[in-house]
């Protein structure tokens, strides 16, 4: 079936990326699915820095690739092997399919699926290969491709299209009381920065949770730790617009890395959700004798953070990595809508935006700049079947 997309044709191009254009909205050409995969007709789909990091190079993927790996939508139609979803049920598109086999998946999302990992990173759905194909050239010198050629998908989803054919495996089904946008949200930034607390912070009663970074992920983090009333939670970040939203949201306080260091600011759970070596620094030092700092961002992979190991030692303090969250996304996503149908997890707040899929390049560059929390790509229904009838 012939759709619309947003193709990462260039990686590292300069910004703003509104002038460079690396990001073209153009048709593809979508396969069916395969015995173990579903067509999604996607509803919303958020912009996260995972988005960000392949544009600007810090996480080198091959192009051209269709991106967007926080998304929704519903199914429209199933392979002959999936016998547990229907035409029409809403799904959250999870970004690391898990095959249920390897020994990551045995590991109860402490540590990534060793094959769906090695799919996400040659671009391909968890069963090999690739559904996408260009209609016109894409690209540019060695990385350029023909009419009919396949393209690239971003992390098992490609959410940024108003399709997508993904494994079973990366969708996990949800009730039509979540809307289109707060499931999509659900899908990474609540699931990575909720999973950052209660898979592996862990507060007890009583603890403080500080979170250093408050972007999608980070503020996820923080209404996760606010919904569960065990402490004291704080914000920190260098965006005074995003402490005033922290405050709003239920922080007790709201502090620049300045601030928090200058007061000696200590807790038992400290999260870091900025992705930076600074951020990862200030995290550390945030963190209370025999505390845990829980990183959950993603630096670019040449970036170093300098800490003192001592103090590792002697204090009996941890730190744990937590990629998605350390999330099953099936027993964790229907966990978080439910927090949210109780009202005890405002999702909805976490949305700074909602943009159109041929405004993706400066959904990009708001994202760059710092002052976006979670833009949300909105898709219309009738606009696209208007389009692909006429």
């Amino acid at each position: 079936m012939r759709i619309r997309g947003a193709v990462l044709e260039r990686i590292g191009d300069e910004r703003p990326y509104r002038d460079t254009r690396p990001i073209s909205v153009v048709e593809l050409e979508l396969d069916d699915p395969g015995p173990t995969e579903v067509l999604v007709r996607i509803e919303a789909a958020g912009v996260c820095h995972s988005d960000l990091s392949v544009v600007d190079g810090n996480r080198v993927r091959p192009v051209p690739m269709l991106l967007g790996h926080e998304a929704a939508g519903r199914v429209e139609r199933v392979g002959s092997e999936v016998d547990d979803l229907a035409v029409g049920q809403r799904v959250v598109m999870a970004f690391l399919p898990r095959c249920g086999e390897c020994d990551g998946c045995r590991t109860d999302g402490r540590l990534p699926c060793t094959r769906g990992s090695a799919s996400n990173n040659a671009g391909e759905l968890l069963a090999g290969g690739r559904r996408l194909h260009a209609t016109a050239p894409l690209g540019e010198g060695d990385d350029a491709v023909g009419a009919g050629d396949e393209v690239h998908h971003h992390l098992g989803v490609s959410g940024f299209a108003t399709h997508a054919v993904v494994d079973r495996r990366s969708v996990v089904a949800v009730d039509d009381d979540v809307p289109a946008e707060v499931a999509a949200v659900l899908g990474c930034a609540v699931l990575t920065g909720g999973g950052a607390v209660l898979n592996a912070g862990r507060p007890r009663d009583g603890d403080t949770v500080v979170v250093v970074g408050l972007g999608g992920v980070g503020m996820a983090a923080l209404i996760t730790a606010v919904s569960l009333g065990r402490g004291p939670v704080i914000g920190v970040d260098a965006v005074p617009e995003k402490l005033a939203r922290a405050l709003e949201l239920g922080a007790a306080q709201a502090l620049s890395p300045a601030e928090a260091l200058e007061a000696g600011l200590t807790a038992p759970v400290v999260v870091e959700a900025a992705g930076n070596a600074r951020a990862f620094e200030t995290a550390v030092a945030l963190t209370g004798v025999g505390g845990t700092t829980v990183t959950v961002g993603l630096p670019a992979p040449t970036a170093e953070a300098a800490i003192k190991p001592l103090g590792l030692t002697a204090e009996a303090r941890t730190i744990i990595g937590s990629y998605l969250g350390s999330a099953v996304p099936a027993r964790d996503i229907p966990t978080y809508a439910q927090m949210w149908r109780e009202g005890r997890l405002p999702v909805e707040a976490l949305i700074s935006a909602r943009t159109r899929l041929e405004d993706v390049n400066e959904a990009m560059d708001a994202l760059a700049d710092g002052a976006a929390i979670r833009q949300v790509i909105v898709f219309d229904e009738e606009d696209d079947a208007a389009r692909r009838a006429g």
